[in-house]
């Protein structure tokens, strides 16, 4: 089995999992590949630093659409493309964490307002040190270079579609 450029052997005699170079070796990876290891990685990064705040990468973007406003967690859902049922499940963590409440709409029993307390305002202000998070993608690149990934990446992004907004055939 593989992660990202390590495979994972068997455990040795102390005990400890042995490693070795990744079979292929990354460079002979297609690039869908390679951006999908680098991803986890930096994923696995980005979840140890928001740990500070008991936050996962799924709730951080909760906070940021709240941060707009109080919503619905229907409109929270629609805005994030994830079913309410996902959505329910980062808003009780959110909401146990003091980070949002979730009050009865006045004009819709059905229905609940959610919106950010000050302690997740101030949790979205403090885990946006961008140093702090410039530095989980590492060392290995120049700052040109990171640059470079920045304009790359966000092209990307804008140019492949949520899986939701893809032609069926």
């Amino acid at each position: 089995m593989t992660d990202g450029g390590t495979t994972r052997h068997p455990q040795g005699a102390n005990g400890h999992a042995l490693t070795g170079p990744a079979y292929p070796p990354p460079e002979t990876w297609p690039t869908g590949r390679l951006l999908s290891a680098a991803a986890r990685r930096v994923e696995r990064a980005w979840d140890v630093y928001l740990q500070q705040w008991n936050l996962s990468h799924a709730s951080v973007p909760v906070l940021v659409v709240l941060a707009r406003g109080s919503l619905s967690q229907r409109e929270i859902a629609a805005q994030m493309h994830v079913t309410e049922q996902a959505i329910g499940r980062v808003l009780r963590g959110l909401q146990d964490n003091g980070y949002l409440t979730r009050e009865r709409h006045p004009g819709d029993r059905r229905r609940h307002v959610v919106a950010l307390t000050p302690s997740g305002r101030e949790a979205l202000r403090a885990l946006d040190h961008a140093q702090s998070v410039e530095a989980l993608i590492g060392t290995s690149l120049t700052p040109e270079e990171t640059a470079e990934l920045r304009v790359l990446l966000i092209r990307m992004l804008a140019d492949l579609p949520l899986p939701d907004e893809r032609d069926e055939t």
